[in-house]
């Protein structure tokens, strides 16, 4: 490499090595450094006794033409398996289809609750609720109050963690039009000859065998084999910048080795951009950090059970709707992939919404464990005492959160980078503040990788899930500059009590 001082990527997930990749393709050095001691970010593959884990589920499905073609690149095609795309909702020992159909429906409704749906329905219509600017008043006026408790009250409150009468009800209007989740609800009760109008989801999708860590530590290989260093365990803990020059000049990073510091041309940053302000040295003045403090996020928990495979079900997960358990949804691994179970049995996936830090977050691993097997045989899932084994994976800054000045604190934080830092590039979902899939992460980083090399004008934050929804085979975007994929606005607070886990990958 010479003396030049090439590319400094913070975080190995899906956008730190694809832009990794990426500025190698272009003959650009570059050093990566991870602070957690796997690579993958949300999208790694967590190993367990042998057991293996997809922390909150990858489906490997993209409309965007240079990501499949980098999968593809990375990965041999008889690595990847075709998975059918199976999902349903439980709610009250019943196991709905999803997408739902009429037969299902009104077989697990029965007729009597069918027809207090139809009942709920007709008196939202005759007389809807008058405040419809949240969630809540906004789903139960379309559909009443019935079909709205049952397929989007509690699944959302758990998501979220507050009630869906705080949640803004423009994300209702795009979710659920997104979705046809509604529609479907709708059309399940009172089907019609001409069901043209329910957008129809992806039906299979492809998966690497070994999980989508698989991925990012063979991209990991590579990128090590062209030349670059992928460091683990090693935490950025400053970004230098000269204010006179306006422009980053190198990382402090601190590893296994110690602290040093990193000279650099350019910063990449797939941390999470609350954090990337605090790392700045100068520090940013204070209204930037002031927006950083308040960016919020949410958290992720999954407790995974080794079950006999009499135990299995075919759904990819099982969204749970069931307002008696706290589990928001169950994966089977085994239907992701069976290279990820063992023989004669399967693994199952509670996964919990937290906040980093509240109860759920503190309990020790054999509380979570008690209470994950509590919950699964609660829902008659599983008999009771067939679970052999449970291990736990907590998963800090899963989601970022939208509250009503999130906007406002990105616009100010983007722009003050732009002005004062602009061979810092913030990329991927957590870098952006961005609820983005792993397919459009890729692709904020393939853009920034030529606007390093070749002199590009790229706008990354132009990449935008809702202008083409991942799932479904019709675009159903309305062309708006939103959070990414669909995310409510939820309320703002007054301080930022978070964590800070500096380096993460995104």
């Amino acid at each position: 490499m010479g003396a030049e001082p090439g590319t400094v990527v913070i975080g190995a997930g899906p956008a730190g090595l694809t832009a990794a990749y990426e500025l190698l393709r272009h003959g650009e050095p570059v050093r990566v450094y991870e602070g957690d001691d796997v690579v993958g970010g949300i999208s790694r593959t967590v190993e367990r006794d042998g057991w293996r884990f997809d922390i909150g589920g990858h489906r490997f499905f993209t409309k965007v033409s240079r990501v499949e073609a980098f999968w593809h690149e990375i990965l041999p095609d008889e690595d990847f398996l075709l998975r059918p795309r199976m999902s349903r909702i439980f709610y009250r020992g019943a196991l709905y289809d999803y997408p739902l159909n009429a037969r299902n429906a009104l077989r697990n409704l029965g007729l009597r609750e069918a027809v207090r749906c139809v009942g709920s329905y007709g008196r939202a219509r005759l007389r809807p609720p008058k405040d419809q600017s949240h969630f809540e008043g906004w789903v139960s006026a379309r559909f009443g109050w019935r079909l709205y408790s049952i397929f989007f009250k509690t699944y959302t409150e758990k998501v979220w963690g507050m009630p869906a009468d705080q949640l803004q009800a423009d994300w209702a209007a795009q979710r659920i039009k997104n979705l046809s989740l509604s529609r479907a609800v709708w059309a399940a009760l009172l089907p019609r000859r001409n069901r043209k109008d329910v957008t129809s989801l992806i039906e299979e999708f492809q998966y690497p065998k070994f999980g989508p860590g698989m991925m990012w530590e063979r991209c990991t290989e590579q990128v090590r084999a062209r030349g670059a260093t992928v460091s683990t365990g090693t935490w950025v803990r400053a970004v230098h910048r000269d204010p006179v020059a306006r422009r980053v000049t190198g990382v402090t990073v601190a590893g296994p080795d110690g602290e040093r510091r990193e000279e650099a041309a350019h910063v990449i940053s797939s941390m999470p951009i609350s954090e990337l302000v605090t790392a700045l040295d100068p520090p940013a003045p204070a209204e930037v950090r002031a927006c950083a403090a308040d960016l919020r996020y949410r958290d992720f928990l999954t407790v995974a059970l080794v079950v006999p495979e009499e135990f299995s079900f075919p759904d990819n997960w099982i969204y749970v709707h069931d307002p008696t358990a706290r589990v928001g949804r169950i994966q089977n691994f085994g239907s992701w992939s069976p290279y990820l179970v063992k023989d004669g049995r399967t693994c199952l996936g509670l996964e919990y919404f937290v906040f980093e830090g509240d109860e759920m977050w503190q309990r020790s691993d054999e509380d979570l464990v008690r209470l994950a097997t509590a919950e699964l045989e609660q829902l008659g899932l599983v008999a009771p005492g067939v679970v052999e084994a449970g291990h736990v994976v907590r998963m800090p800054k899963a989601y970022p959160v939208y509250d009503e000045r999130y906007q406002h604190n990105v616009d100010v934080i983007r722009g003050w980078l732009a002005r004062e830092t602009p061979n810092l590039h913030p990329v991927g979902r957590n870098g952006m503040h961005r609820y983005n899939n792993q397919d459009h992460s890729m692709l904020t980083a393939m853009l920034t990788a030529e606007n390093i090399a070749h002199g590009a004008t790229h706008d990354v934050w132009s990449v935008n899930v809702e202008q083409d929804y991942h799932e479904q085979r019709a675009d159903a975007g309305d062309g708006r500059r939103g959070t990414g994929r669909d995310a409510p606005l939820v309320p703002a607070r007054s301080s930022n009590n978070h964590g800070s886990m500096a380096g993460r990958g995104g």
